[in-house]
């Protein structure tokens, strides 16, 4: 398949945002071209990490998707090489669905995880949602496919929550989250003290077509707790409830 890094983009739209798309699948590629394209986005299609990794690094999207297996450079590789040169986000999507490689490929600095067969409403959201968090770089125009309700910051004790970038701290220190944790957090710190169940959590961060079984929350759970107690061993704002679900304490 050859790969054609100027399709969907419009030379006379300077404010239109890029994504570039990776993956040896053509009707993957076909499919969420139009549908990023019918959202007002552009998009640039490559069908292996080998020629994507020279390409995004010369002229850079404003977000990236990749698959995991691919000829030439799987989408690990691709992203690791990436990472050693550049900031831009990127989210997985890929019909590996063992949790090992989700946990490598996020460690690795990839911003969400998305499995076949995937819901194209949910790729849009976590789209939209990764780049809102990098809108302190490249601010929003009026005719921005981000365009939104404005959503006030989140104040909990020690933490604090931007929704409108997806940015958060912990005693003023940066908390990287994905897309995914950002929005289990958010959901449970909007009410501290209440217990949210397992399927709330999942209500919060998936669209309703979308199907998640339980092991995937406590995963994302897990991998947050993490990243708190990376800069505060302390940490232990998110309770279980064996049984029940999770809360947050701010106390």
């Amino acid at each position: 398949m050859t790969s054609d890094p100027t399709l969907g983009a419009n030379p006379q739209d300077p404010d239109q945002r890029i994504i570039a798309l990776v993956d040896d699948d053509r009707n993957i590629l076909t499919t969420v071209s139009i549908a990023l394209q019918a959202e007002g986005f552009a998009t640039r299609l490559y069908s292996d990490g080998e020629t994507a990794l020279a390409a995004l690094l010369a002229n850079p999207p404003d977000l990236a998707i990749f698959d995991i297996k691919m000829p030439k450079m799987d989408g690990m590789e691709l992203l690791r090489r990436l990472r050693q040169q550049s900031p831009l986000p990127v989210i997985f999507l890929t019909s590996k669905d063992d949790e090992a490689d989700e946990q490598a490929g996020l460690e690795m600095g990839a911003d969400d995880y998305i499995a076949k067969p995937f819901s194209l409403r949910l790729l849009l959201a976590r789209i939209r949602a990764i780049l809102r968090r990098s809108n302190a770089v490249r601010p929003l125009t009026m005719a921005d496919p981000l365009d939104g309700p404005a959503h006030e910051a989140i104040e909990r004790g020690r933490l604090l929550m931007d929704p409108a970038r997806h940015y958060v701290t912990w005693d003023g220190k940066p908390v990287s989250l994905t897309v995914t944790e950002f929005l289990l957090l958010e959901a449970l710190a909007a009410r501290p003290g209440v217990i949210k169940s397992r399927n709330q959590l999942m209500d919060a961060a998936y669209p309703d077509d979308v199907f998640v079984d339980d092991r995937t929350v406590d995963s994302h759970i897990k991998r947050m707790r993490r990243k708190f107690r990376s800069v505060d061993p302390q940490f232990s704002a998110i309770e279980t409830l064996y049984g029940a679900g999770y809360s947050f304490s701010d106390g």
